[in-house]
């Protein structure tokens, strides 16, 4: 029954509102030639479950993908893998989010291989399903601001029923960087003698439950890839409207 109540309450949670959708500033076609495998799409989503994520993170990104085919396969085809409540890990083409704000973040510095061993993290996690049978675990997305501090925020997001759990809020792309040992936004710790002199540093992941879309973004390991800029923009050839044409617009609406 609980599960049956779950996966209700996650289609429900994940139901798309394009109505709710801010002005669009992507290029798809940009987007579509610029991204490359093992890049992270961040997406402004739309559902309620968006909102919620949005508000708990103090963000506009709401969900993150993982580039795992670009254009240099040959077939005119880009992939993504996702992790969604209703359908756990899985593919999706880039297309998927054509009318949707985006922002692609690059890390910089991966080797080939590395980008390659990241994608494959993400697609050999693909059937990795979210425990629906725990709805107190969705039940935190209901309410699209809840009323808690914001330090206690981030930490909302972790609520729940272990490992399934931590497959949703971009934790997976977060563990397919670590399984390469990139960082997004560790802890970097200053070690001292007792004497208080310096004796380097040392890194630590942070719990990839605990990574967010967001930190893509703030990452400074991450480029933020401007598609348009990338594939070349010249804004002498914009067609602006002259200030005649708005105003004889505007008599002819008066």
């Amino acid at each position: 029954m609980f599960r049956w109540i779950g996966q209700r309450l996650g289609a429900f949670l994940e139901r798309d509102h394009p109505a709710q959708q801010p002005l669009v500033a992507q290029d798809h076609a940009a987007l579509t030639a610029a991204i490359r495998v093992g890049d992270v799409l961040l997406v402004e989503g739309r559902a309620k479950v968006s909102s919620a994520i949005k508000y708990l993170t103090q963000s506009t990104w709401s969900h993150a993908a993982l580039c795992v085919k670009d254009l240099s396969a040959g077939d005119g085809q880009v992939d993504l893998v996702e992790v969604t409540i209703e359908d756990g890990a899985h593919r999706v083409p880039l297309s998927k989010y054509s009318g949707f704000n985006t922002r692609l973040c690059r890390a910089a510095g991966l080797s080939e291989d590395e980008r390659t061993a990241v994608a494959q993290f993400m697609s050999d996690n693909i059937g990795l399903r979210y425990d629906t049978r725990n709805i107190i675990d969705l039940a935190r997305y209901l309410l699209p601001t809840p009323p808690v501090p914001t330090r206690w925020r981030r930490k909302l997001l972790t609520l729940g029923s272990g490992d399934p759990t931590r497959a949703i809020c971009s934790s997976l792309v977060a563990q397919a960087f670590e399984s390469v040992h990139y960082p997004i936004l560790p802890e970097i710790e200053m070690l001292r003698e007792p004497t208080g002199r310096p004796l380097g540093t040392v890194w630590r992941q942070r719990h990839a439950s605990l990574i967010v879309p967001r930190d893509f973004d703030l990452s400074p390991y991450f480029a933020v890839v401007k598609p348009t800029l990338h594939r070349g923009f010249d804004h002498h050839r914009i067609p602006w409207e002259s200030p005649a044409a708005v105003e004889n617009t505007a008599k002819s609406v008066g």
